[in-house]
């Protein structure tokens, strides 16, 4: 007999039932980078009356856009939903996700994929700090605008997509340091969330973060073992 399979709302909704986790998210009193990376866990229910304030937001995006890009083009882009009426618009296109009205804030990363077209503006200021001498900037600049102007769409999206996973992550780990809590988001719908949110044509959705206080640690982590997924100078 075939078990009848879940619906993505019901699957994404039922991780919350099966958590039986009790504890809040720990109070780390070490915040060094190995203490933070073992400690993250993606926490999908959070203190609705929390909030945190625009200059902690800005704070932790900043040092996520320390993270590195190709050609350091630095191609995220975010939209950031602190507004309840507008977290609670985003819900159903995030189909009913809990995480999306009860955390302070959804941060959607995007990706540009024209991003390449700022080159000059990125590198003039490299050039400015005396880091590259003005001719080099030229040329980088020349040799970025014909190489990624020539990219197929394919693989403008994916430098997109990789670079905004980058600063994703850059950013959960900066909140965890701050000691707050978040969780990534695959499951909602992207065109929809294109239209409703007016996202620009050239960005492409990479994923949407709940930020906020965690009223529960989430799951423990459990990964496959390291030899399963390594090997060593050739497979």
């Amino acid at each position: 007999m075939t078990q009848k399979s879940m619906s993505k709302e019901e699957y994404l909704n039922k991780v919350k039932d099966l958590d039986t986790t009790s504890e809040a998210p720990k109070v780390l009193e070490d915040t060094d980078f190995l203490t933070i990376a073992k400690e993250r866990r993606s926490v999908r229910q959070y203190d609705p009356d929390y909030k945190i304030n625009e200059s902690e937001i800005r704070e932790l995006l900043e040092t996520a856009m320390l993270a590195p890009s190709s050609s350091n083009l630095q191609p995220w882009r975010f939209l950031v939903i602190e507004d309840q009426k507008e977290k609670e618009r985003l819900s159903p296109i995030a189909n009913g996700q809990q995480q999306i009205t009860e955390a302070s804030v959804v941060i959607a990363v995007l990706g540009d994929k024209k991003a390449y077209k700022n080159a000059d503006q990125i590198y003039s200021q490299i050039a400015e700090k005396g880091n590259m001498p003005e001719d080099v900037k030229e040329m980088y600049v020349n040799s970025i605008l014909e190489n990624y102007g020539n990219f197929p769409e394919a693989k403008l999206t994916r430098i997109a997509m990789i670079d905004g996973g980058l600063v994703a992550m850059q950013l959960m780990l900066a909140a965890k340091a701050k000691g707050y809590d978040t969780v990534p988001m695959g499951g909602y719908d992207e065109a929809e969330f294109v239209k409703a949110f007016d996202v620009p044509e050239d960005y492409e959705p990479v994923m949407l973060i709940s930020l906020g206080k965690g009223t529960k640690a989430g799951f423990e982590k459990t990964r496959l073992p390291l030899d399963d997924v390594v090997r060593w100078n050739h497979y």
